[in-house]
């Protein structure tokens, strides 16, 4: 099987601190199934490292308050591309990012705290039929569907 999965949780450093987030239960899956690893951020035209950014309603905005929205949609829609190329049914995204996230974003106030909501591209891929699911949610995820 063909998964889409966000590349900082393979070890590349690609968020917006210049820092990956390498999970290991990410790399498990590779033993099992082809992981076709995005960043949809650098994907949309953001630099590495980059400031920080939250979605506000339907809009994404860096912390010094510039309306980053074309970049993120752009790196959706390409991610959605290049899963539907690879015929992916699930996609493995960064939780709470405003790219990524699934269920639960940043609120929006750089203070740290969450809402419930999808990054753009998380959003994106459910549109179209693709399961997004979290770095946290792959346990829980295999015990229920035995697809990981």
């Amino acid at each position: 099987m063909k998964i889409l999965v966000s590349e900082c949780l393979l070890g590349i450093p690609c968020r917006y601190d210049g820092k990956a987030k390498e999970y290991e239960g990410i790399r498990q899956l590779m033993e099992q199934h082809e992981l076709i690893p995005i960043c949809p951020e650098q994907l949309g035209g953001l630099a590495t490292p980059r400031v920080p950014a939250e979605r506000v309603g339907s809009q994404v905005i860096n912390r010094d308050g510039k309306d980053v929205t074309d970049y993120f949609k752009r790196g959706a829609e390409l991610a959605l591309k290049l899963a539907q190329m690879y015929g992916c049914e699930y996609a493995v995204l960064k939780e709470r990012s405003p790219s990524c996230g699934s269920g639960q974003i940043y609120d929006g106030s750089f203070s740290g705290k969450f809402m419930d909501g999808d990054g753009m591209t998380a959003a994106l891929l459910k549109e179209n039929g693709i399961r997004v699911i979290g770095e946290s949610q792959i346990q829980d995820f295999n015990n229920r569907h035995g697809i990981f």
